[in-house]
């Protein structure tokens, strides 16, 4: 059969698939974990990182609190719905960034040396085609 008949043996397709396949996984991943967190330590426990200060949450909650001329009962309910956010938002990031290390290893892990930096240099080129988007 021609190379065309299995595009999926094309390594920058397969590659492409495999990153995908991490996304997904750390997604589903990281939304179980969340809610088994929250299952297991009450819906009322307050966000862990509320008291590091985190000032994009408070800018937004201030410019919305102004901008929308909150009531003080909103402007709580409003903050609650930020902490839920923007925990969630800092869990998944931490979990994806957990997965993506433990999934380069894992490849780095079967490559030989020259394999490695081509693989590094594929990497670098993924990650400065995000930056251009």
């Amino acid at each position: 059969m021609s190379p065309a008949a299995h595009p999926w043996r094309n390594p920058r397709i397969a590659l492409t698939l495999f990153l995908v396949f991490l996304a997904g996984f750390s997604a589903g991943l990281a939304v179980f974990s969340l809610g088994a967190q929250r299952w297991m330590r009450g819906a009322e426990a307050a966000p862990q990182w509320r008291d590091t200060g985190d000032p994009g949450r408070q800018a937004l909650l201030n410019r919305f609190k102004s901008e929308l001329s909150l009531t003080p009962d909103q402007t709580r309910q409003l903050e609650s719905v930020l902490d839920d956010y923007f925990t969630y938002y800092h869990t998944l990031q931490a979990q994806l960034d957990d997965v993506r290390a433990s999934g380069r290893d894992r490849i780095l892990r079967l490559l030989d040396n020259g394999q490695k930096r081509r693989f590094e240099q594929l990497m670098d080129e993924v990650q400065k085609h995000k930056q251009l988007r």
